[in-house]
């Protein structure tokens, strides 16, 4: 079953993010329009961890449906996570509808250079360090640690979209997800 959504929202205003929601969407709801809208995540610049960073992207879901009256709303978050000497990326969607319905999907988990745990143990945003560790600017708005890590083998916006499907899936076999 296929959801009948007419329009969705986004909780931000970053285009990786924009085009990875209507990506995910194109197969799901291909008609479904898109709005993006500025919301807090309310876990800060910098997530840590999977809770604060499931935690701020269903913050962004929920924010952006009451902003919006879509029918149905994503919230995208980048997190990353300290092991010792690792640093590992992750990321979560969160969807939801009116009626309270929730989807969840997590992935993009991939190991970091070593040289970005002091960086952000002392504050700084991942987004800054790989702007800075590859000469470039405002890296999370287009390929991010992703894209750059892999020379484009893998882009954000395409790892974002495999997640914005699969949150999806109470949607499509609600009879699962009872």
């Amino acid at each position: 079953m296929r959801p009948s959504f007419a329009r969705a929202a986004v909780g931000s205003t970053n285009p990786v993010k924009i085009a990875a929601v209507r990506k995910g969407l194109a197969a799901i709801a291909p008609d479904c329009a898109v709005v993006a809208l500025d919301v807090s995540s309310g876990v800060g610049a910098q997530p840590f961890g999977d809770a604060a960073t499931r935690a701020g992207a269903a913050a962004r879901a929920g924010k952006a449906l009451a902003a919006s009256g879509a029918d149905v709303a994503f919230g995208l978050e980048g997190g990353v996570e300290l092991d010792g000497g690792q640093v590992w990326l992750l990321s979560w969607v969160a969807a939801i509808d009116a009626s309270g319905r929730e989807g969840l999907a997590s992935g993009l988990r991939m190991l970091l250079p070593p040289s970005f745990a002091e960086g952000l143990r002392a504050g700084a945003e991942l987004g800054s360090l790989v702007d800075a560790l590859f000469g470039v600017a405002h890296s999370k708005m287009d390929g991010g640690a992703i894209g750059l890590l892999t020379d484009g083998a893998v882009s954000r916006t395409d790892a974002f979209a495999d997640l914005v499907a699969m949150s999806l899936a109470p949607w499509i076999h609600p009879d699962h997800y009872r």
